[in-house]
Parts: C-alpha cells; structure tokens; sequence
C-alpha cells in the first residue's frame, strides 16, 4: 500500500496516523544513527518515514590575493540508498524527497528508475531551496524550475513516457507523488492567492497529496485546508509538526521556513529564556496541544520533523497515539 493509498484509508477509518521524516547523515557517516531514531519510533506504527535530499552547498571565499576558494559546507549523500535500506529493514513505506535543484530532467529519470527497481513507489517532488550563494534557485540548464514541472515529469513516467520520449515495451512505474504545501505562504509568492494557484497547478500536475510547512498557530492549518478546499483542491493535506525545543528556534525557524510563533508561546519560552529544559518542555507541551486538536480534526496523518533529535517527539507521540 503506498502512500496515498494510506492517506485514504486512515481517512476512510477515522483514525489519525503518525509519520516522520529524517535527515540522511553526513558524509563518511554509518546509518546506525538513522536505525537507531527509528527503533525508538517505531512502536508508534508510523504509516511511513520521510527521507530528505540535499544538494551540495558551497561556500566561496575570496582570498586576499583576489582567487575565490569553493568549500563544501554540506553534504548528505545517500537519499535512495538510505531509503531502500529503511524500507527492507523495518517493512515500512519511505518516502524519497526529490528536488530540481542541481539535477537535469535525466538525473531525475535514472534516480526514479532506480527508486522503482529497489521498491521505492512514493516520492516527495519538491523544488527545493536555493544554494547559499545563489541569490535566487537556479536551476540546472537541463533541468526544472518549479516543483510542478518535477511532478510533470514523474506522471509521465508512471505513464510510460520518458525525457527522450515513450518507450515502446515499457515496465510503467506506479509513483505515489506528495507535494509541499505553505499554511502561511511560501516565501517567494507574490501573495496567497497565486500560491494556493501553483499548489492547484502541483494537483493538477499528477500530486496525489500534500505535506505542509510546519506551524505553530492551528488556525492558519485550518484555514490552509478551507482555502484549498475553495480552490478545487481534493486531496489529502497532511500537517507538519515540529517542536521549538531552543531558544534559538525563536529566530531560526521564521527565518528558515517562513514560519510565525504565536506571541503567547514567544512570551512564554522567553521568559525561561536561560533555562534550556525548561524552553524544550515548552515546546514539547505546544506540540502536544498542536497534535491533539488536529487529531480531533481528523487529519489523516500528523508527520514530524525530529531535525535528528527524536526524545521530545517519542514524549509527543506517547501521549497523543
């Protein structure tokens, strides 16, 4: 049963499912990191498991004699492998990211067929975020520009089509495609109205689901969900979760997904500003709140983002499931 097929079945039965996603270790990392987070989830029977793909991230320095140096800054290699491993290890539905960025529409094909061939039928198409010293996303010149024309080319493969056309004895692959969605606007539209418009265009397109940014105000997931449902938008809309556990959250995460923290829960960690357990109870007991209304609501899923640290989601998860 692939993704989407979980998603409408958990909705049909009424019984709200948990999900995570990972980060693939660092370069010249083992995966005994990865297998250990999810033995300690695993007793919460999550529907699937998320695994994120990163493009190299180069830093330039110039020096003072006017050469520029290019340093890797980051690089989490493995996506596929990581994911085929999960899967035949615990028995669980992964699910691959795949970004435009720094792949031609040919990487993308021979990574989908290789994701077909080792099981992997769901996939995250994504465009995913610019690199550190590009002043806009840039995409490669044989590649994509937006997420809709990854999910273009992903459709066509279930379909039997491929970049240099149909093929004509053809194995067709049965891709279960998500997308990402913004409950408070993705940071480059122009204003809600065009971004609820390029989601539609990503359904449109062949997406059979959507994860959303994580949040922190209900409200704005509720209204999210209503303004989808408006535009024509029919399928499932998985919220995302993840828990403010530093104090340093308070800036980063607005900065680096768009996100808005709800002045009461602001006020609250600030107040505890040098009490570091006491800040991560805080955003532990948030979470908590978040995922219990949702669940309430009856979302099909509650997929969080442990970004490697997995204690305060396992305390989320053995209260809420």
């Amino acid at each position: 049963m692939n993704v989407t097929e979980l998603l409408h079945d958990t909705l049909k039965r009424g019984a709200t499912r948990f999900a995570f996603e990972l980060l693939p270790p660092l370069k010249g990392e083992g995966m005994d990191g990865i297998f250990a987070t999810i033995d300690r989830l695993a007793e919460f029977d999550p529907a699937y498991i998320n695994v994120t793909f990163h493009r190299e991230t180069v830093k330039q320095t110039v020096r003072a004699d006017g050469m520029t140096e290019r340093h890797v800054v980051r690089r989490r290699p493995g996506t596929v492998g990581i994911s085929a491993a999960i899967r035949q290890r615990y028995r669980i539905e992964t699910v691959p990211h795949l970004i435009c960025g720094g792949l031609s529409r040919y990487d993308i094909e021979d990574a989908l067929i290789d994701m077909d061939f080792l099981g992997l039928h769901n996939v995250l198409a994504l465009r995913g975020d610019k690199s550190q010293n590009e002043p806009s996303f840039a995409p490669h010149p044989q590649g994509h520009a937006h997420a809709v024309d990854l999910v273009r080319q992903i459709a066509a493969m279930n379909r039997g089509e491929f970049v240099d056309g149909e093929v004509e004895i053809c194995h067709h692959s049965k891709f279960s495609i998500g997308v990402a969605g913004y409950p408070e606007t993705h940071a480059e539209a122009s204003d809600a109205a065009s971004d609820i418009g390029r989601l539609k265009e990503k359904v449109d397109a062949g997406a059979e689901y959507i994860v959303t940014q994580l949040f922190y105000d209900n409200a704005r997931f509720f209204d999210f969900v209503r303004r989808c449902r408006e535009a024509g938008i029919t399928v499932p809309i998985v919220p995302g979760i993840k828990p403010i556990a530093t104090l340093r959250h308070l800036t980063l995460l607005p900065e680096t997904f768009g996100c808005r923290i709800p002045a009461d829960l602001q006020r609250e960690i600030l107040a505890h500003r040098d009490d570091p357990s006491a800040i991560r109870r805080i955003g532990t007991e948030w979470a908590i709140a978040q995922s219990r209304e949702l669940k309430a609501a009856g979302v099909p899923v509650l997929h969080y983002y442990p970004m490697g640290k997995a204690d305060n989601i396992i305390e989320i998860a053995r209260t809420v499931f």
